[in-house]
C-alpha cells in the first residue's frame, strides 16, 4: 500500500497543485526541491534561489515538509557536459530529455526511495501511465505504459521518452487528467494565486534571458568560418562557430534581399550552408537514422519480427506528429516519414507514438538526402533519360535504393 509520496517541488503552479491533490487524497507528502544549476546569470541572479523561495511558500501553505537536495554535480556530468560535446560536434542536444532521464527519474528517484523511504514519487508533468494517475492500477511485475496527457497541448511525454521502468512504475502524475486552465483554477481556489500568476519558465533553464550565442561562447571557443549559399555555392558571410547555430535557424547575414536559414553544417570544413527562404527544400527531409532506441515498455513486436513498424513521430515538443515507417539497422533505426519535416537535426530525439502511447525514443545521428538534393537528382535523371517511361523507372529505382 502506498502511503508516503515524495514530490519534486519546483516553485511553479504545476508541482504546487500536484502537491495539493496528493495532500487532499491523504498521502504523506514530502516535498523535495532539486538544485541542478547554481551559476548566476549575466545580471548576477541565480534563478534557483527564487524558485526555492516559491517552493518554500507552497510547502508552508500546504503544511508539508520541504527537503533540499543538490544535484549540481550530477547535472553537470550527465547532462551539461554532453550538451557541450554535442554542440562542438555540430549537433543540437535536448537537455530536458537528458535531465529527466539522468537526474529527476534516476538520482531523485533513488534519493526519494533510499533517504526519504518513499513508496512512490510524483511530479507536476502533464502525462499519464497505464497504472493510473495515483498508481491505482499498480501491478509489481507488470510493465507500465507511458500515455499522453488529457491536455494534449501541454502533454510532456516527449520529455519523458527515455524513462526506465524502475522509476516509471513508481511514479504518480496527478495532473495527467487535468487541463492547464483547471490546474490554475485549483491553485487560485486554494489560496495559491501568487503561484498561479507566476510566469511559466520558457527555454533552457540555465541560459536565462541571455542570447544563446553569448551563453555558449563561455564554454566553447569561437571558430570563425564561412556561410555559403547552397544554391549558388557563393560565400555570403562569416560565422563565429558551428556550435552557435542549429538547423532551421535564421542566420544573421546582413545586406541580403531575403532571409537565409541554416540548412546544413560541414564540421570538418567549418562551413555552414544557407538556404534562402524558410520553405526552401534544402530544409526538408523525410529519411534519417538513429542510435539504439529506448522502448519504454516493450520493443514493438513488428521490429522483433524483422518487419516494419508503422507509428507516429515527432522530434520537437511543439511539433505535430507525422506518420512514419521504422525498421531496425545494425546500429539503431532507420525512419522514413510520410511527409518531409523541416530541420531534422542530429542530436535531437526521435520520439515515437502509437495512439496515445509514447513508445520511446532514439537519438538522431544522420539525416538523409534533403528535398533539395532529391529534386536535383530527379532533374538530372530527366535530362539523361531517353523517354518518360525510362526516366520514371530509373528515378523510382534510384530513390528506392536511397531509402
Amino acid at each position: 500500500m502506498i502511503k508516503r509520496v515524495v514530490l519534486g517541488i519546483s516553485g511553479g503552479v504545476d508541482s504546487a497543485v500536484a502537491a495539493l491533490l496528493l495532500k487532499t487524497r491523504g498521502y504523506d507528502v514530502q516535498g523535495v526541491f532539486m538544485r541542478n544549476w547554481d551559476i548566476a546569470d549575466e545580471k548576477g541572479h541565480c534563478r534557483s534561489n527564487e524558485d526555492l523561495k516559491d517552493a518554500s511558500y507552497v510547502c508552508d501553505k500546504l503544511n508539508i515538509p520541504l527537503h533540499q537536495v543538490n544535484f549540481v554535480k550530477e547535472y553537470w556530468n550527465e547532462v551539461f557536459s554532453h550538451l557541450i560535446k554535442d554542440y562542438e560536434n555540430g549537433g543540437t542536444p535536448n537537455p530536458d530529455i537528458l535531465c529527466n532521464k539522468n537526474v529527476k527519474f534516476k538520482h531523485f528517484f533513488k534519493y526519494a526511495r533510499d533517504c526519504l523511504k518513499a513508496d512512490a514519487i510524483a511530479t507536476g508533468h502533464y502525462a499519464r501511465t497505464s497504472f493510473g494517475s495515483y498508481l491505482e492500477n499498480y501491478r509489481p511485475n507488470a510493465n507500465v505504459r507511458l500515455l499522453q496527457a488529457q491536455d494534449i497541448r501541454k502533454d510532456q511525454t516527449f520529455f519523458l521518452s527515455q524513462l526506465q521502468q524502475q522509476a516509471l512504475r513508481r511514479t504518480m502524475f496527478p495532473l495527467g487528467d487535468l487541463m492547464k486552465w483547471e490546474v490554475k483554477h485549483i491553485a487560485a481556489e486554494h489560496g495559491l494565486e501568487r503561484i498561479a500568476l507566476k510566469p511559466e519558465s520558457m527555454g533552457i533553464c540555465f541560459i536565462g534571458s541571455r542570447n544563446f550565442q553569448d551563453f555558449i561562447k563561455e564554454y566553447i571557443e569561437d571558430k570563425p568560418g564561412k556561410f555559403i549559399d547552397i544554391d549558388t555555392g557563393q560565400v555570403v558571410g562569416e560565422h563565429q562557430g558551428i556550435h552557435q547555430w542549429t538547423l532551421g535557424q535564421r542566420s544573421r547575414v546582413h545586406g541580403l534581399p531575403e532571409p537565409y536559414f541554416i540548412c546544413q553544417k560541414n564540421v570538418e570544413e567549418n562551413v555552414i550552408y544557407l538556404a534562402q527562404g524558410t520553405k526552401h527544400p534544402a530544409l526538408y527531409s523525410s529519411l534519417f537514422s538513429t542510435h539504439i532506441p529506448h522502448w519504454i515498455s516493450l520493443e514493438p513486436p513488428e521490429l522483433k519480427n524483422g518487419s516494419i513498424l508503422h507509428c507516429y513521430f515527432k522530434f520537437q515538443h511543439t511539433n505535430n506528429v507525422v506518420s512514419c515507417e521504422v525498421c531496425r539497422s545494425k546500429t539503431g533505426l532507420v525512419v522514413k516519414l510520410k511527409l518531409p519535416k523541416r530541420a531534422l537535426t542530429p542530436g535531437q530525439y526521435a520520439v515515437f507514438y502509437r495512439g496515445d502511447e509514447c513508445l520511446g525514443s532514439a537519438r538522431i545521428i544522420n539525416i538523409g538526402a534533403s528535398e533539395f538534393s532529391l529534386n536535383y537528382l530527379r532533374r538530372g535523371m530527366r535530362n539523361t533519360c531517353n523517354s518518360d517511361n525510362e526516366c520514371n523507372a530509373n528515378s523510382e529505382l534510384s530513390l528506392n535504393k536511397g531509402s
